[in-house]
């Protein structure tokens, strides 16, 4: 019984420090740019600039169309005057 006073408390320090951590990882942008990520490790580094240029100009087509079409959670309401 003894045990459970100490190891529920650190348990629940642990999940916050593990909740505050994906938080602190949302805010700073560190899921915002999966694909690039996967692209850039097949990039290879003696392409000639052009190649990498025309490479990011795709990816950013590519983040500019998926936002685009992003549509609203069913959740979420709108503000429609209509």
């Amino acid at each position: 019984m003894s045990a459970l006073l100490l190891l529920i408390p650190v348990a629940l320090f642990l999940g916050l420090a593990g909740l505050a951590a994906f938080i602190w990882s949302l805010k700073s942008g560190q899921f915002d740019d999966l694909d690039g990520a996967a692209a850039r490790i097949l990039i290879d580094d003696d392409a000639p600039p052009e190649e990498i240029e025309r490479m990011e100009r795709e990816r950013t087509a590519r983040e500019k169309q998926r936002t685009a079409f992003k549509q609203p959670h069913p959740g979420t309401q709108t503000n429609r005057d209509e």
